[in-house]
């Protein structure tokens, strides 16, 4: 494996700039679902998910993932596949989750820098106005329409990311031979991006997130991981999400009598995923177990 080089450059966000490239970003992920494949149901209580985030950032996060639905395999985040925009879970809902649990946050540490894990227009728009600094949008601004015009009214921190058809299909999609995956993903984070600037994001405020797991089959998730350098070509710094996704579980499965790992199992093959996405030009490290992640992302900026 050859180390690649990271875009070194400065993230604008909503009401502040992180630098990028120089030591690898921790982002924390914070649940408030009753459903998610890592840790459904334990942060739902607002309570519960502020004192879990707060934790996170004292163990190192420089930032927070806040999000209130699952985009489990499965899952109809985004609407069933050809019908009319039906969401699992309303934007009223989702705010009722997000929105207490983020404004906590910011009572307790106001420095607190803050995504929003949403690819709902009227949810991002609610917590922007609430104090968060960052849209992660899993559909890469193409599940609402209105997504797009948002971000760049608030000229807030935006993550696209690539998803290969909604989760209700991810696992009955036909396999993508080597080139064809890192076609299929680059030019779709390309057209992402290209949408992005034409409604009015800044470039320096976007970063592009591969997608691990988003309709990707278990063994191509390391093909795009191997090869996950050859995206920095976009021009853009990159984010890796890969702890505790089921690829790793399956690859762990004769380990564990056949069948895939668990998810409390995972842990130090999600370390081993991200130290491999680190040395391969990831800028962000999206991550459930900070403290871990904070030292593995150490030494491979060691290494860099």
């Amino acid at each position: 494996m050859t180390a690649s080089a990271r875009i070194i450059t400065q993230w604008q966000l909503r009401s502040r700039t992180l630098e990028l490239g120089r030591q690898t970003l921790v982002m924390g992920v914070v649940n408030i679902t009753p459903d998610s494949f890592s840790d459904g149901g334990r942060f739902l209580a607002p309570e519960a998910a502020i004192a879990h985030a707060l934790q996170l950032l004292d163990e190192g996060a420089d930032f927070l993932d806040l999000g209130a639905e699952s985009t489990r395999p499965g899952s109809r985040a985004g609407g069933a596949a050809g019908s009319v925009w039906a969401p699992a879970v309303s934007a009223a809902e989702e705010q009722e989750r997000l929105l207490p649990v983020l404004e906590g946050i910011l009572r307790a540490r106001p420095n607190a820098i803050i995504s929003v894990d949403t690819y709902k227009a009227a949810t991002a728009r609610a917590a922007l106005q609430a104090g968060a600094e960052i849209v992660n949008d899993v559909s890469g601004l193409t599940w609402d329409a209105e997504m797009a015009a948002v971000c760049a009214e608030v000229s807030c921190g935006v993550v696209l990311m690539h998803t290969r058809g909604r989760p209700e299909v991810w696992q009955a999609q036909p396999p993508l031979a080597p080139d064809e995956l890192l076609a299929t993903v680059r030019d779709g984070l390309a057209a992402s991006l290209k949408n992005a600037v034409a409604a009015g994001i800044p470039l320096e405020s976007i970063v592009l997130d591969p997608g691990y797991g988003f309709g990707k089959r278990f063994e191509e998730n390391y093909l795009l991981l191997a090869r996950q350098s050859e995206l920095l070509a976009l021009g853009r710094p990159l984010l890796a999400g890969v702890s505790r996704k089921s690829f790793l579980g399956r690859t762990l499965a004769p380990l564990y009598g056949g069948k895939d790992a668990p998810v409390e199992a995972r842990e130090a093959a999600g370390l081993a995923a991200m130290t491999a996405a680190i040395l391969h030009g990831a800028s962000i490290i999206r991550v459930h177990a900070v403290r871990q992640a904070v030292e593995a992302a150490r030494i491979a900026d060691a290494v860099l």
